[in-house]
């Protein structure tokens, strides 16, 4: 007998629920992503794009709802025994893949082995994983060595990375192999033959799509609902031209409206501005922990005496307060885990004097640095402006490597010396709801070569990080996360510049349902 058994709520009734009617699709839906998606596999980049991309085309077996807990999606629902050790989870009946085949347990099984190697929660669940089988067609199993309380966080999140199901064929390739030929499971077919890069993707609707019974729409959770029988991605060349668009009724949904262009779509009566992402954006500048000067933690944490977070943040919005906090750790603040902890590097005087003296203690006073600059992206080039700036004050000499955004994801994959085609800082930003706690925060990993793209190494963060992922209770858990904070501090695997909102611009008459990620599911046109 088991020791506990465990079924999501509302996940028992699943048998005798009736399949989901998804209404009549109208014609198309016009959007403008925040960048093209330059890779097709949502497991070869953390890109948003992607992501998205493979939201459209993929489905996972949990979603998360609207307080970003995970409920069934694929999953019908799951048994947990031997204290943990043991989960035993059931595919809904019916849903199949894009080329109709139905989509079973080996695939999941699959599926979840490609995503281990490459995401920060999976990693850890491979490195308790006894084994993972297919029990039959519709149930399989994940053995443990060790319980992992965050399974279902981790099968269910939403980004960075998403354990989206693939057909065994695919999902069998290595994480490393980027997939070519995309068989979904999700509620969009992708268009591949009506792909021009640097332009367009086109998504159609999956007539054969099962959408959840259970649940509202939230964040993926939910009926997933396709309500356009055609998805254009239009990709637009600058912010300029992308308003333009949405003002002649072009394009339909700007994803991320640049800051300089949202008091001007503010004061149109046919558009409306919309906070779809509502956790906020956080800003890092992150250094290759690989190569010389950042490979020494002593560099790292001279740039922090002249660090202004509020610089960065009024670069992109000015004195627009409502827009932008300062006064950021690791953790988003507001979220559980955030707390003052070590913050008085960030908080205190800004002294430029100082960073200079301490960096000419390392010995790296006028060191070469190569900074990845995608200009085509707004937001990412004017915060690379800000650390330029900021790092040739305090005695660096940066220079830019100016590309496109997606030259720019291909050159911060290499790990060669920035002499060789590799770099030594890049802006990042990353939705807070992949940094809520260090399970998934994927810049707080230090596992060296297996860390996120600039491979910091800290034994002392990686045991805190098993530390927190054994506390059984929030107080504890919030109780290490300030130990990790304090360690941050010390290590900098990056620095953070602040946390900011961006909102959505589309055509009033489009209902946007969901909240969490901008996603064009669930989405109608209201007479």
């Amino acid at each position: 007998m088991p020791d506990r058994r465990s079924l999501l709520a509302g996940a028992a009734g699943l048998l005798a629920a009736p399949a989901l009617a998804q209404p009549g699709a109208a014609a198309t839906l016009r959007m403008v992503p925040q960048a093209d998606v330059t890779v097709l596999d949502p497991l070869a980049t953390t890109s948003y794009a992607v992501r998205n991309h493979g939201h459209l085309c993929w489905d996972t077996l949990y979603g998360l709802d609207a307080g970003y807990r995970p409920q069934p999606q694929l999953a019908e629902g799951h048994v947990v025994e031997d204290a943990g050790r043991r989960w035993i989870f059931t595919l809904r009946n019916g849903p199949t893949f894009h080329d109709g085949e139905p989509v079973r347990a080996a695939d999941a099984v699959a599926s979840i082995r490609r995503w281990m190697g490459r995401d920060t929660h999976g990693q850890t669940l491979a490195a308790r994983l006894d084994a993972v089988a297919a029990l039959d067609d519709r149930r399989f199993e994940i053995r443990l060595r060790q319980p992992f309380g965050v399974m279902l966080d981790a099968l269910g999140k939403s980004s960075s990375y998403p354990c989206f199901i693939m057909p065994e064929r695919f999902a069998a390739r290595p994480a490393a192999a980027p997939l070519t030929e995309i068989v979904g499971s999700g509620p969009y077919r992708f268009e591949a033959a009506e792909r021009r890069a640097g332009e367009q993707l086109v998504y159609r609707r999956y007539d054969r799509y099962v959408p959840s019974p259970v649940g509202l729409p939230a964040v993926t959770a939910g009926p997933k609902l396709a309500l356009f029988e055609r998805l254009e991605w239009r990709i637009l060349p600058d912010a300029a031209t992308t308003a333009a668009a949405l003002q002649a009724g072009e394009v339909d949904w700007w994803e991320r409206v640049t800051p300089d262009l949202r008091p001007l779509l503010a004061r149109r009566r046919d558009l409306v501005l919309d906070r779809v992402e509502t956790l906020g954006t956080m800003a890092m500048l992150r250094p290759n922990h690989l190569h010389p000067p950042f490979d020494d933690p002593a560099v790292r944490r001279a740039v922090l005496p002249a660090l202004s977070q509020a610089d960065f943040m009024a670069a992109l919005f000015g004195d627009e307060r409502s827009l932008w906090r300062d006064g950021v750790g690791c953790f988003p603040l507001g979220s559980a885990l955030a707390s003052e902890e070590g913050l008085a590097a960030l908080t205190g005087p800004r002294d430029l004097g100082r960073a200079r003296a301490a960096l000419a203690a390392t010995g790296q006073a006028r060191a070469r640095l190569v900074m990845l600059h995608p200009a085509d992206q707004q937001t990412n080039s004017a915060l690379t402006m800000v650390a330029d700036d900021l790092l040739r004050k305090i005695g660096f000499e940066p220079e830019d490597a100016t590309s496109d955004w997606g030259t720019m994801l291909q050159r911060r994959a290499r790990k060669e010396p920035p002499a060789q085609g590799g770099w030594n800082a890049v802006v990042v930003l990353f939705g807070a709801e992949d940094l809520l706690n260090p399970g998934g925060h994927p810049l707080l990993r230090a596992n060296g070569g297996d860390a996120w793209f600039g491979w910091p190494s800290s034994p002392a963060l990686e045991a805190l990080r098993d530390d927190w992922l054994a506390e059984s209770d929030l107080a504890g858990q919030q109780r290490t996360a300030r130990r990790i904070q304090a360690q941050f501090f010390t290590d900098l695997p990056y620095w953070p510049l602040g946390l900011y909102q961006v909102d959505s611009a589309y055509r009033r008459g489009l209902k946007v349902e969901r909240r969490g990620l901008a996603l064009p599911l669930n989405v109608r046109r209201e007479v």
